[in-house]
């Protein structure tokens, strides 16, 4: 009998235990269950920033033509990350060409060309070409140095040397490595011209020791050093002279008449005219360059080709027109007139269309619209601080000791 009251007793206790135990371990699970349910409710936002994060690393490129190995090319830009320099990379991209990009981000943006990077195509180098490069290529479009004349003027040294050590540096790699290049010259090599339009023979008119020399002299050497490589050393080489140009991605404070009149226009500000607004330009936009500058690679054409649009305006009408486009109300400021400002400028295109089959064909009035949304959206970005301010305007600055 005790032994049965014993076991009873036993059961008893150990079925109080194991209630006692499945109640504990119920509560037990059940707070796990909350907490994981709570750490789980903190976690899914930052899984999804996480996935969002993934999402916006994988590169969307714009479309690129597949090339076999004999027909695709390497390609050096070099000035590649500038205004006309990253619309040629976008090109030759599109093409299926491996290019590289050579700047020293002195007027370049690597915003323009950012696009590319990571692409197995594209190689963006951080370089000077006053300093050697050593690369294996197979074309060289020697673009860099800055091209408006508050920039070329900011330094003038500067501007010099990119024009001459770098075009000798780049010239003794296509000598080296066997290369053709495409010199990036200027309608400034004829100065303020007697000639009227200009074509490939006239020789110019130009003041070697004027506020402008640094540029119109250093490109024109910069033919003569192409052409000497091309006599003694065999080098093909290729020259566009190129007039007027502007489209998106130009620097919005670079001082060219476009950009200036389409700010301007854009903030209410008066369109600053210098001079009677007489003087007459030829605008090309910066596609109808693009195609002209790599129809003149791939020719067999030596000698200098001007690349411009033969279509001549007034400043004063160009003024008037960026007015009309933007829909402004500013007033045109009449400025005394620059020094060695070109009176008159218009390109003899006849070699071009002869020898290349090129021509400009993008209307001005479409070309200005297109550029005018460009600067409109620049203006918004900087407005809403989505990217850094506009350019410092380019000047001399007082009590600072150049080192060239």
């Amino acid at each position: 009998m005790k032994l049965l009251v014993v076991i009873a007793f036993v059961a008893y206790v150990a079925s109080a235990v194991w209630g006692n135990f499945v109640n504990i371990r119920s509560i037990q699970e059940n707070g796990e269950q909350k907490i994981e349910n709570k750490i789980e409710e903190a976690v899914a936002p930052l899984r999804e920033k996480i996935r969002d994060l993934e999402k916006s690393f994988i590169q969307k490129y714009p479309p690129v033509k597949f090339l076999s190995e004999k027909d695709r090319k390497r390609i050096l830009i070099t000035g590649g990350a500038g205004f006309v320099g990253s619309h040629l990379t976008d090109k030759l991209m599109m093409d299926g060409h491996e290019v590289t990009v050579v700047d020293n981000f002195f007027t370049g943006r690597k915003r323009n060309v950012e696009h590319w990077i990571g692409h197995e195509n594209f190689e963006l180098i951080n370089h000077d070409v006053v300093e050697p490069l050593y690369i294996e290529v197979d074309q060289i479009y020697h673009l860099a140095s800055p091209a408006s004349p508050p920039n070329y003027m900011y330094n003038p040294i500067k501007t010099l040397k990119t024009n001459t050590i770098g075009t000798l540096n780049m010239l003794g790699l296509a000598k080296r490595v066997g290369a053709r290049l495409l010199l990036a010259s200027t309608s400034e090599v004829y100065g303020d011209p007697e000639v009227h339009p200009q074509s490939e023979d006239y020789w110019g008119h130009v003041n070697p020791i004027g506020p402008r020399a640094c540029y119109d002299e250093g490109k024109r050497v910069a033919e003569t050093m192409c052409y000497a490589y091309m006599k003694q050393e065999g080098v093909e080489v290729r020259v566009a002279r190129i007039f007027n140009t502007f489209g998106p991605r130009m620097h919005m404070n670079d001082g060219r008449v476009v950009s200036n009149f389409i700010l301007q226009a854009l903030q209410g500000e008066p369109l600053t005219v210098y001079g009677s607004g007489s003087q007459t330009r030829a605008f090309q936009y910066v596609s109808d360059l693009v195609n002209g500058l790599v129809a003149l690679m791939n020719s067999n054409v030596s000698s200098p080709v001007n690349l411009g649009n033969p279509e001549e305006h007034t400043i004063l009408e160009f003024a008037q027109l960026i007015k009309n486009l933007v829909g402004s109300g500013s007033e045109i400021q009449f400025l005394s007139e620059a020094q060695d400002d070109p009176q008159r400028r218009k390109p003899d295109i006849q070699k071009a269309k002869l020898m290349l089959g090129w021509e400009p064909v993008v209307p001005l009035e479409e070309g200005l619209n297109k550029a005018i949304h460009y600067f409109r959206k620049e203006l918004e970005y900087q407005a809403n601080n989505q990217y850094i301010p506009k350019p410092k305007p380019a000047r001399i600055k007082k009590g600072r000791t150049r080192h060239n």
